[in-house]
Formats: C-alpha cells, sequence, structure tokens
C-alpha cells in the first residue's frame, strides 16, 4: 500500500512540475519521499532558488507562509492545514509597538517560527542557525528578541554588547525536556555527547556539549569521532541521524520529545494535494510586502 502511494506521488509529482520540501522533523517516511529536507534556515533559502510551479511543503502554518511569501507566483500546498506551531503566536497583542515606544534604537529580531503578522511588524528574521551572526550585525543596541524566549536567552549570552529583551513565548517540545531527565538519560550512557538545540531550558544547554540548530546538531554527529549522543530536539530528526551515522547510537530525553503537529502529516495527505491541489497558501499582497522585508534581510545578512 506505502509503495503504491509513493508511486503516485512520485508520478504526480513530475507531472505537476512540483518539488516536495520537508521539515526534519517530519516522519522519515515524509523525509524519504522529499526532494529536499532541511531545517527553517536551509528551507527558507532553498524557496527562492527552486524552479517549480507548485511546492508540497511538509512542515508547519508558519513555514508554509514564509515560502508563499518569498515565491507570490508559485502554489505552496500544505498536507495539513491544520499542522500549527504554538510558539509562533505567541507574542502578546500590542506588545511590539509597546516595545517600540518604550526603548530608542529597537530592532525587533523576530525567529522564523512565527506567524506572518508577526513578521509584519519586525525588522529582520532569524533562524536557530544565525540569530547570533545577524544580531550582532544589526547596528541597533537595543533588541526585542520574539517569539521565542530561550533561543533570546542563548542569544543575549553570545552577544553580551547587546541589550536583549525576552519576551515570554517557547516551544512546548523543547521547554518538557529538563536537566534531570538529560542526566538520567546521561548517567545510563555516560560516554554519550549531549547536542541540543538552543529553544531548550537552559538548564539542559548548561549540560551540553554542543549547542545549535537542527542542521547543526545532524552536521555535529556525523563529524564526531563519538558513538553515542544525547540528542535534546524533536525525535523526527533521528531520520537523517540514522541514515548518516548507522554504526552510532542516538538516545533522547523520556517522554520522548515528538510534535504532533509534524507528525500530521502522510504520505496520504502528500498525494491528496498533489491531487486536488488543496490546502493552498493564501497570503494578501499587504502582507507579502510586509513580511518579505525580515525574511530578505535575514538572507541578507546571514550570507
Amino acid at each position: 500500500m506505502e509503495k503504491d502511494v509513493v508511486k503516485k506521488i512520485l508520478d504526480l509529482k513530475e507531472q505537476k512540475k512540483a518539488v516536495i520540501l520537508a521539515h526534519y522533523y517530519a516522519d522519515g517516511e515524509i523525509q524519504k519521499v522529499a526532494d529536499y529536507v532541511g531545517d527553517s534556515f536551509y528551507l527558507a533559502k532553498l524557496a527562492k532558488e527552486i524552479d517549480a510551479d507548485t511546492i508540497v511543503f511538509c512542515g508547519v502554518a508558519f513555514m508554509g507562509e514564509s515560502v508563499k511569501v518569498l515565491n507570490a507566483k508559485k502554489t505552496v500546498l500544505m498536507p495539513d492545514k491544520t499542522a500549527d506551531c504554538a510558539m509562533a503566536h505567541m507574542v502578546k497583542e500590542g506588545k511590539i509597538e509597546q516595545m517600540r515606544e518604550q526603548y530608542e534604537d529597537l530592532a525587533v529580531v523576530c525567529y522564523i517560527n512565527s506567524e506572518i503578522g508577526l513578521k509584519c511588524k519586525s525588522d529582520v528574521c532569524v533562524t536557530s542557525s544565525n540569530a547570533v551572526k545577524i544580531v550582532k550585525a544589526l547596528p541597533n543596541k537595543n533588541i526585542f528578541f520574539i517569539p521565542d524566549q530561550n533561543l533570546g536567552r542563548y542569544v543575549a549570552e553570545q552577544v553580551p554588547e547587546k541589550n536583549i529583551i525576552l519576551n515570554d513565548g517557547f516551544c512546548p517540545i523543547h521547554v518538557k525536556m529538563s536537566g534531570e531527565q538529560v542526566k538520567k538519560v546521561k548517567s545510563a550512557h555516560p560516554n554519550a555527547l549531549v547536542l541540543a538545540h538552543p529553544e531548550c531550558k537552559k538548564e539542559v544547554l548548561d549540560l551540553a556539549d554542543y549547542i545549535g540548530s537542527t542542521l547543526g546538531i545532524i552536521n555535529y554527529a556525523k563529524n564526531s569521532d563519538c558513538q553515542e549522543f544525547i540528542i535534546c530536539t524533536e525525535q523526527g530528526v533521528i531520520y537523517q541521524l540514522q541514515n548518516d551515522n548507522p554504526n552510532k547510537r542516538f538516545y533522547f530525553v523520556q517522554p520522548c520529545p515528538i510534535c504532533h503537529d509534524m507528525k500530521t502529516i502522510t504520505l496520504e495527505k502528500i498525494l491528496n494535494v498533489l491531487i486536488t491541489g488543496e490546502n493552498a497558501v493564501e497570503v494578501s499582497e499587504q502582507d507579502r510586502l510586509l513580511a518579505i522585508k525580515p525574511l530578505d534581510k535575514m538572507l541578507e545578512l546571514a550570507k
């Protein structure tokens, strides 16, 4: 059955000049059928370069919005239109305006994991892989970092010369991981290195041997001589980790960090949107023009 669905997906993709993009947090079977798999920064850059009429984006809502903003004339289809990211909405109404009134010389730095309305009010977008570089490059002394407080705190530690004001948002998946959970896995596997995403709490990052984006974690594990790793990010990354390192072992804290929104994406849903054209991402031209500025600035500063 699965082979039949995959064959139909591949055939339709050719017919419709479609490209399938998938985030590392999607299930392995989704990553396997995708043309490109990556973290949010890689996929954001790639979106501007793809030669395709249709992009099927296997991720959550904010990712599809970002791709549509960067590719206004292309059709962007989401296999599951309900797949969302709670953190993407975690800025209180009026908070950005309040900060702009309160602080002179303020730059609003928006983590790409945010809905389009927040991007429209921001000066530049960042990802976990380029946030430190971009914040350092900004001429502004005062930085309001939205929506994730944990990534913002990590950036603040790396860029102490800036006054970084934190928002109270967080990733519900990463924030559930605790230092005690990591210590428990470490006690069972004392030779394992701890690789953590900066969306984790400080108590987890303090135990990490490496802190970085999803792609950074994947590359670190691949290039390391170590044979065992404790992975502090969403478990979908295991597909690429095991592909790259069949002889290495990977462990997660318990309960295992799973983004159920990402897991709503299935092969059947990919096939359905290729057949029907349903779940096309729609962005108003006004919002697109506002949101493309911080996205383009991110791509420029991250070069």
